[in-house]
């Protein structure tokens, strides 16, 4: 497969998708949001951010023999705990989960056989690791379920300067933000975006839900001031390289 070749599903007619419907080809679907992202950045940023490292990683993919597409991405997700700033789209767990089934169950019909719900919103976290294991009994073929910065804790802690990793609205998705869309951030609002007062979400371990409005009275988690767009493309890069470094493994596909 050629390196400059189409990788976008939706950019391709019927029979040009057939004929990569081979047993390596990954087919990456990006899964993120519609929400808040403080008073600096649109309410975009998920899904912008998902569709540009399921991009890379398969760009990554390609260029080094194995074959990608990417689906387009699914932009509404779990996002309830967001509703109170304005702004958020969020799905029921049923109807997000019968959506992403959809999209999968329609890609595995078609004959290819590696997918993955590459996710970038961490109120989908739970769900696409529950689909990702529930699709793959059902459907009889393998499907990983990730979310991307998880996937990059040691890439992206050692990148990071005010925090270990993603958090919201914050010094990564900032930067990765400058990088990929610059219009979308409001410079002028960056100073306005740092929380004056956080509650901490559960321990490590423990699940509840809680919404942002009783976390933070900006809408953010993080301290965005130290983002910058250089510290973004090298997030956006590590995070491509790790995820097609585990996508071309065939024993994850096994």
């Amino acid at each position: 497969m050629a390196e400059g070749q189409e990788i976008f599903w939706a950019r391709l007619t019927a029979a040009e998708i057939q004929a990569r419907a081979t047993p390596a080809t990954v087919v990456l679907i990006p899964v993120a949001s519609i929400e808040q992202h403080g008073p600096h950045l649109a309410v975009g940023v998920d899904t912008v951010l998902a569709t540009a490292v399921a991009e890379r990683t398969a760009r990554r993919l390609v260029a080094a023999g194995t074959p990608a597409l990417v689906t387009p991405t699914i932009w509404s997700g779990l996002a309830e705990h967001h509703m109170a700033f304005g702004g958020t789209m969020t799905l029921d767990l049923p109807t997000f989960m019968a959506l992403v089934g959809g999209i999968a169950r329609s890609v595995a019909r078609h004959g290819f056989r590696r997918i993955a719900l590459v996710n970038g919103h961490g109120g989908n976290t739970e769900a696409i690791a529950s689909s990702a294991i529930e699709l793959t009994r059902t459907l009889g073929v393998p499907v990983v379920g990730l979310t991307y910065w998880l996937a990059n804790a040691d890439t992206f802690s050692a990148i990071l300067e005010s925090q270990p990793n993603v958090m919201h609205a914050c010094e990564a998705e900032t930067s990765m933000m400058m990088a990929l869309a610059p219009d979308c951030v409001r410079d002028d609002r960056i100073e306005a975006a740092v929380p004056r007062k956080f509650a901490p979400p559960a321990p490590p371990g423990f699940k509840r839900s809680r919404g942002f409005d009783q976390m933070t009275d900006t809408g953010v988690i993080g301290d965005p001031r130290s983002a910058s767009a250089a510290k973004g493309e090298r997030l956006l890069e590590a995070a491509a390289a790790r995820l097609a470094e585990e996508f071309a493994r065939p024993e994850l596909w096994s």
